[in-house]
This record gives structure tokens, sequence and C-alpha cells, in this order.
């Protein structure tokens, strides 16, 4: 992690722009193509939820602007973003909050993932909340066409929301909607299309 030095910024002027907007938080909601990610998992028997999250922190870590933050009133450059998911234990109604460095491979994350929220009891562990977190979420009952989420109005507030829905059949694939909210003091169109083609291109591949 290092001190973005404002003088030398090539986008200190954005920057600034967008800090003196009241709102500066927007999103955007596009599919994604999970044909393959669906037989991946389906195959190896492991959660498809979990699996995702690993690949979105993977394309959220491949796109520097992903990774600005604010601290004390200075922008800096983290090395990575960590995913918080939000996840349902079987038969319970209320969702608790899973945080884990995406570590190891796609499979062994998501081994990780299954058995610390298995054994987590509380809703939130307050030790892992920073702000180098993504914010990851599912709606699995519908298709997702788009999302707002919750927040305390902070305009220093940088961590990116990802949400995503039902993959639902598409011309004989698989895809579905994915929600990013984010802050446009940092992250323009160009960077989410960065975002997607590293995402797309990832399962793509599998």
């Amino acid at each position: 992690m290092h001190k973005i030095d404002m003088n030398t910024w090539p986008r200190a002027e954005l920057f600034r722009f967008f800090s003196g907007v009241s709102q500066p938080f927007y999103s955007v909601t596009f599919r994604v193509d999970v044909t393959n990610l669906h037989a991946y998992t389906k195959a190896r028997g492991i959660s498809f939820y979990y699996a995702l999250g690993y690949l979105v922190t993977d394309a959220v870590n491949s796109v520097v602007n992903f990774r600005y933050t604010i601290r004390d009133g200075e922008v800096w450059l983290l090395d990575k973003r960590i995913p918080s998911l939000t996840d349902l234990k079987p038969g319970s109604e209320q969702f608790h909050i899973v945080t884990l460095p995406k570590t190891g491979t796609l499979d062994e994350f998501c081994c990780a993932a299954k058995a610390k929220s298995a054994a987590q009891q509380s809703f939130l562990d307050q030790d892992c909340e920073t702000d180098a977190l993504i914010y990851i979420s599912t709606t699995p009952w519908f298709d997702l066409t788009s999302c707002t989420n919750e927040r305390d109005f902070d305009k220093d507030d940088a961590i990116p929301r990802i949400t995503w829905g039902k993959y639902v059949p598409e011309n004989g694939r698989e895809t579905l909607g994915m929600s990013l909210e984010v802050s446009h003091r940092f992250i323009d169109g160009y960077h989410l299309g960065q975002f997607y083609q590293k995402l797309q291109k990832s399962i793509d591949e599998l």
C-alpha cells in the first residue's frame, strides 16, 4: 500500500471534480456469461457463489482504480481488496457476513469459505472490517436487473459493492445480471469495462 501524490496523480482533477458533488456514487448492471463456471462448479461439487466471489475478487484487484481508498483525507492505493460475502446457513432466513482473504486455488477458496461460514456464530466479525473490502452479495431467487445498497453517507467510502442474481438460460448459454456500485471519484465506465473483460475471460478459460 502506498500514498498517492496528488501533485503527480493523473486522476487528481477528476477526483477533485467528483469530490465536489453531493452524491459521487453510481451503479451499473450488465450480463455475465457464467456457462463455464456453472459447469465447473457442478462437476466439482463446489459453491457457485463462492467461486464467482473468488473470480470477482481477482477481477477487482486486476484494475488499479478499484483499489484506491481514502484515509484521513489522503488517497492511498491498496495492495489488494478482500472479499466480504453475505451468506445464508442451511435452513435459515437470516444472513451473516463472511470475510476471508482470497488465497489458494478457486477450489481451495470455496472450501475455506464454506468452512468459515459454517463455523461462524456471529452476524459479523468486526475484526475483519476495514476499508480494503469488497462487499459481495447475491439474489439467487430472481434475475437481477438493477441494485442499490444501504450505506452511511460517507463520501470517503470507496468500497465496491457487487451483487448478482440468478443465472438464467439465454440462447443456449447461462447468464446473470451483475450490479456494481462504485465511487466516481475513482472509477469510470472504462474501469468497469476492464473489470468485466477480466471477469468474463477468467470464466471463459475454466
